[in-house]
């Protein structure tokens, strides 16, 4: 990659470590500027993966102290989210190249529909004002969800943070600062053994991923630590318009 496509991808992912850590969506921005760059889906995935992946890491450092006393929650989601993880990195590698480029418009567009509809529904759970569980409220059905997240995750990741939120919402969680870093775990788990495999695979391009974790990590770090501070309405409204207008681009080239 150039210097000039790379500069762009480490701006990017500077800002989608900072979306990262307050709701999701970052792969929004890191994904279509690897494109840009001149790698092909699986691998621009793969690289997304892995470079935000430390991100996730940095945003969770700065959430710890809404996890004191949460061990009972926290290890099964792990485990979970490592799991459906695994099977989603497995899924992907095994799904031929020109299959996953007509699958990206559709993933792409889904990602962005989550992703703006997520402020709306965080703010009818407030408005709800329902009581907080004091044990989350498990089933067959809930932990197949959390399953299917993860492996989503594993497979495309751009919008497992609002489908994660909305899975610890049917838990019976309600504190958005709770959720948040429980979520970080969920995901941390998905996509680090996601991050595991493409890098033994070599799907993702360590010469891109390692300076993009770099600005991520910090990324993380600053939207965990200052995310009021930040101006989350028009970051929101970007990422959303870079995902419509990617799907949109996707879909064009589909039809050539």
């Amino acid at each position: 990659m150039e210097i000039p496509a790379l500069l762009v991808a480490c701006g990017s992912a500077f800002v989608a470590g900072a979306v990262n850590a307050l709701a999701g969506g970052g792969t929004l921005l890191t994904f279509p500027a690897l494109l840009w760059g001149g790698l092909l889906s699986p691998a621009a995935n793969a690289t997304s993966t892995a470079a935000l992946f430390p991100a996730q890491l940095a945003a969770l450092a700065g959430l710890r102290e809404h996890l004191v006393g949460q061990r009972p929650l926290v290890l099964p989601l792990l485990a979970l989210g490592t799991a459906g993880g695994l099977l989603g990195a497995w899924l992907l590698i095994a799904t031929p190249s020109p299959v996953f480029d007509r699958l990206v418009p559709g993933l792409i567009l889904v990602a962005t529909i989550l992703f703006l509809i997520q402020e709306p529904l965080a703010k009818r759970r407030g408005i709800a004002g329902e009581e907080e569980s004091r044990t989350a409220q498990w089933s067959i059905g809930k932990t197949g969800v959390l399953v299917l997240v993860a492996v989503y995750g594993g497979y495309f990741g751009a919008g497992i943070g609002i489908l994660t939120l909305a899975a610890l919402g049917a838990l019976g969680l309600r504190d958005i600062h709770r959720m948040n870093a429980v979520k970080s775990v969920f995901t941390v788990g998905a996509n680090g053994i996601a991050t595991l495999v493409f890098l033994v695979q070599g799907l993702a391009d360590l010469s891109v991923s390692i300076p993009m974790t770099l600005t991520a990590a910090v990324g993380g770090y600053c939207g965990a630590r200052f995310g009021k501070r930040i101006g989350g309405r028009s970051v929101r409204r970007v990422v959303i318009a870079v995902g419509f207008a990617l799907a949109a681009v996707q879909m064009a080239k589909l039809v050539q």
